[in-house]
């Protein structure tokens, strides 16, 4: 039996005759938001699908089932707001939807709802946040969302993410020339100097917008450095990270 199925490729008896109570709903999560000039408008997409598939066949090792969510391609994107192709909508918005979709995979009886991001604006994260936490509330499923800004995640990735310099860089670049390699501008890519500027910095000291943290062109980190077996390395750590946070949630009752 495959590790995972697409919802959206199922019948409705494919999906009354699921064991729900044992299945988890994957829903990649991104932003159309401006990665650099050699990555694609939709690099959070590519990266968040990418840990969704990791992460749904991890957990089906450990006897659970897994269906995926088409991909949220909109959300709150106000520190890429200036460049054009960011498309940013209000975080009460996501935040809606989000508690919106929880309620209807109660409503169905799955076990849990992961959420596989792969956007860090500070904005979006807690909206995020702010709909687990009514989803907790109301009691609805476990909805799942581990913030890779945070320990203990961010400490399993690389050293350029712990840095913050991560946006477009060699991260990021890295999944996409692993699972997508046919959307980056290579020509562009290797040519690209390094901008070391850390934008988890630049968030804490109240920088609001990519320009305004050093990053004109709309990437920071080390770009020409990346390679497609860091982003294999990386998809396999972001799809243990998902499965563990929400081995965490259905077994020992914690929130990630």
């Amino acid at each position: 039996m495959a590790a995972f199925r697409e919802l959206v490729e199922q019948t409705w008896e494919d999906v009354r005759d699921l064991d729900r109570a044992r299945t988890v709903a994957f829903l990649p999560v991104g932003a159309i938001e401006a990665h650099g000039p050699h990555l694609p408008l939709g690099t959070d997409v590519v990266i968040a699908q990418a840990m969704a598939r990791s992460g749904a066949a991890r957990l089906a090792e450990r006897g659970w089932r897994a269906v995926l969510l088409p991909p949220l391609p909109y959300t709150a994107a106000p520190f890429g707001a200036g460049f054009p192709g960011t498309l940013s909508i209000g975080a009460s918005t996501v935040t809606a939807l989000i508690l919106d979709l929880a309620r209807e995979l109660t409503r169905h009886g799955f076990a849990a709802l992961a959420v596989a991001n792969a956007h860090l604006d500070p904005t979006h994260l807690a909206a995020l946040a702010e709909a687990a936490a009514r989803a907790r509330e109301e009691r609805l499923l476990h909805v799942v969302s581990p913030d890779l800004s945070r320990k203990p995640w961010a400490l399993r990735l690389s050293d350029e993410f712990r840095s913050g310099a991560c946006h477009a860089g060699r991260y990021e670049g890295s999944v996409v020339l692993a699972v997508a390699p046919e959307l980056v501008r290579e020509d562009v890519r290797k040519g690209l100097p390094p901008n070391p500027a850390s934008l988890a910095t630049a968030i804490r000291d109240g920088v609001r917008t990519f320009e305004e943290a050093g990053g004109p062109r709309a990437y920071f980190g080390w770009p020409a450095d990346a390679t497609a077996q860091e982003g294999r390395e990386t998809v396999d750590t972001l799809g243990d990270i998902l499965a563990d946070a929400l081995i965490e949630a259905l077994v020992r009752g914690k929130p990630a």
